[in-house]
């Protein structure tokens, strides 16, 4: 599957309130879902000395998805393709790394 095809089937499952115009319901799901990941992250480190085991990498996995639908909304709400997201964050990474920037702050470097 590739992102078009993951963002138009994902689109049809996206039942919450006003979607196709509705930013702000995608951008707070997607907060809290990452969020649910570092948590999960953090009881790795917590409670079992920072190994990931089978069952809490398949939670992770299910977390992740949920990770990647609430980004599809929010881009299909702006109208923005994910290709167009995930080749633009590679173009500006590898730009990064030919000229040595990798490291360091700041969304201009």
């Amino acid at each position: 599957m590739n992102f078009e095809e993951y963002q138009k089937k994902s689109r049809v499952t996206a039942k919450y309130p006003n979607a196709s115009e509705n930013y702000i319901y995608p951008t707070l799901g997607l907060a809290g879902e990452a969020g649910e990941v570092a948590e999960k992250i953090k009881k790795v480190i917590r409670d079992k000395g920072g190994k990931i085991d089978d069952e809490t990498r398949e939670a992770i996995k299910k977390e992740l998805g949920d990770v990647l639908w609430y980004m599809a909304q929010l881009a299909t709400e702006l109208k923005i393709p994910l290709e167009d997201v995930a080749t633009g964050n590679l173009a500006k990474l590898y730009d990064r790394m030919e000229r040595g920037k990798l490291s360091g702050d700041g969304d201009n470097r």
